[in-house]
C-alpha cells in the first residue's frame, strides 16, 4: 500500500498527473518557466550540496582522532581554492535572482487586451461574474487568450491556486487583487455516452454530482483543479471548484449562454436544483438534514425557525428571498452569520426557482401554508 502511494508523494503539488510526476500537467504559458526555474535551481543545489557532503564525511573520518588526544593547530590556506568556492557559487546566485525576476515580473505585468473576469471569494465557495447577471462557481476560460482575474473576498483572506497553470494569488478583504495567465491546453470534451452515464447514476443515486469520480464536469468538460490555497476556516478543504478551457469562442459562449437564465421550457424547481448544485448552495446547505455551516433545505419551507434574537419566523417565501439578498438580517439560532449576499447575483426568477427547489423538499411538497 505505502508504494501505490509513492507516485502521490513524489508530486510537489499534489495534484500529479502522470506517475511519479514532479508537477501537474503543464497548462499555461507560465508553466514551462517556472517548472524549468525549479529545475535549475534544485539541480545546482545538488550539484552543490552532493559534493559538500562527501567532503564533510571524508575530512570528518581522516581528520578523527582517539579521545583525549591534544588539537593541533593548521592555519595554512590556498587562496586560490578559496576565492573560486566564494565567486563562482556567487554567479549561479545572480542568475537565479534574474532569471527569477523576470518570470515573477512577467506574471505581474498583465498584458493589453486581456479578457477580465470577476471572482468573488467567500467562506467557502467561489463565484465567477461572467457579466450580463451570469454567475457560476466554475471558471471557463478561453484557450490561448491571456485572463485577468480580479479578485474581491467578502469574509478573510483566501488565496486562488490553479496548480496546473502554476498560478496563485492571495484575496485580500477590503480590496482588489489581480492575477493572470494564458491557457494553452483545452479541456476534452467527454462522449455524449460516457456523460448521459455519469447524469443518470448521480440522479439514481439521489447526490451532488461527484467532480471526484467522474473527472468531468455536469457539461461533459475534462477540467484543472481550482483549490483555496489559504486556511480560511474549518470547511476550507472544500472551497475548490474546476477550470474549463474552451477551444473555441463559440464553445465558450455557448456554454455562457445555457447559464445566462432559465429557459422557459425548464420548470422552476428543477432550474432552481441546478442553482442549488451549481451556484455553491450545496457547500453550506444540505438536502438530507445534515448540519452544515447553514440549516439544511430538507423540510424548510414552511418551517418555524428560532432566531438568535429569540423571535420565531416561518420559512415562507418572504423570509426564504430575505435571507439569500440580506442574509445577516435574521440569523437561525445555532449557526453563525457568515452566509454572503447574492443580492444583484440572483435575478427575481433565480429565487423563485431556488424557492420552488425548496418546496419540493418539504414534508407535504410545499403546500400552501
Amino acid at each position: 500500500m505505502m508504494l501505490m502511494n509513492l507516485p502521490k508523494a513524489f508530486s510537489l503539488l499534489g495534484d500529479y498527473s502522470e506517475p511519479y510526476a514532479w508537477f501537474p500537467e503543464s497548462a499555461s504559458s507560465f508553466s514551462e518557466i517556472n517548472d524549468s526555474l525549479y529545475y535549475w535551481i534544485t539541480i545546482t543545489c545538488m550539484v552543490f550540496f552532493v559534493p559538500i557532503v562527501i567532503a564533510l564525511f571524508y575530512f570528518a573520518v581522516k581528520y578523527n582522532k582517539p579521545k583525549g588526544t591534544k588539537a593541533e593547530s593548521n592555519v595554512a590556506h590556498n587562496t586560490v581554492l578559496e576565492v573560486t568556492w566564494s565567486i563562482v557559487p556567487s554567479f549561479f546566485l545572480v542568475g537565479m535572482f534574474i532569471f527569477g525576476a523576470k518570470a515573477f515580473l512577467e506574471m505581474r505585468d498583465v498584458p493589453d487586451g486581456a479578457n477580465e473576469i470577476n471572482v468573488q471569494a467567500f467562506k467557502w465557495g467561489w463565484t465567477i461574474d461572467y457579466g450580463s447577471g451570469v454567475f457560476h462557481p466554475e471558471l471557463h476560460i478561453l484557450k490561448d487568450e491571456p485572463v485577468k482575474l480580479s479578485m474581491r473576498s467578502t469574509d478573510v483572506i483566501h488565496s486562488l491556486y490553479i496548480p496546473a497553470f502554476r498560478a496563485k494569488k492571495d484575496i485580500v478583504p477590503g480590496r482588489y487583487n489581480y492575477m493572470w495567465f494564458k491557457p494553452t491546453v483545452a479541456s476534452e470534451k467527454v462522449s455524449d455516452e460516457e456523460l448521459a452515464a455519469a447524469i443518470k447514476q448521480t440522479k439514481d443515486l439521489g447526490e451532488s454530482w461527484n467532480f471526484d469520480e467522474h473527472q468531468f464536469t455536469p457539461d461533459g468538460y475534462r477540467f484543472y483543479d481550482l483549490y483555496c490555497a489559504e486556511y480560511c476556516g474549518t470547511n476550507h478543504s472544500e472551497m475548490q471548484t474546476v477550470v474549463v478551457v474552451h477551444e473555441t469562442l463559440e464553445d465558450l459562449n455557448a456554454w455562457i449562454k445555457q447559464y445566462s437564465k432559465r429557459d422557459a421550457s425548464v420548470p422552476p424547481a428543477e432550474y432552481g436544483e441546478k442553482l442549488y448544485k451549481n451556484r455553491g448552495c450545496a457547500g453550506c446547505h444540505s438536502i438530507d438534514g445534515t448540519k452544515r455551516v447553514g440549516p439544511s433545505f430538507a423540510e424548510l419551507y414552511g418551517r418555524p425557525e428560532e432566531m438568535i434574537t429569540g423571535d420565531k419566523i416561518n420559512a415562507d417565501e418572504n423570509y426564504i428571498r430575505e435571507s439569500i439578498l440580506y442574509p445577516k438580517a435574521q440569523v437561525v439560532a445555532g449557526y453563525q452569520p457568515v452566509m454572503p449576499s447574492y443580492k444583484g447575483q440572483l435575478s427575481d426568477d433565480d429565487i423563485y426557482s431556488l424557492i420552488e427547489y425548496m418546496k419540493t423538499l418539504a414534508k407535504d411538497g410545499g403546500a400552501a401554508k
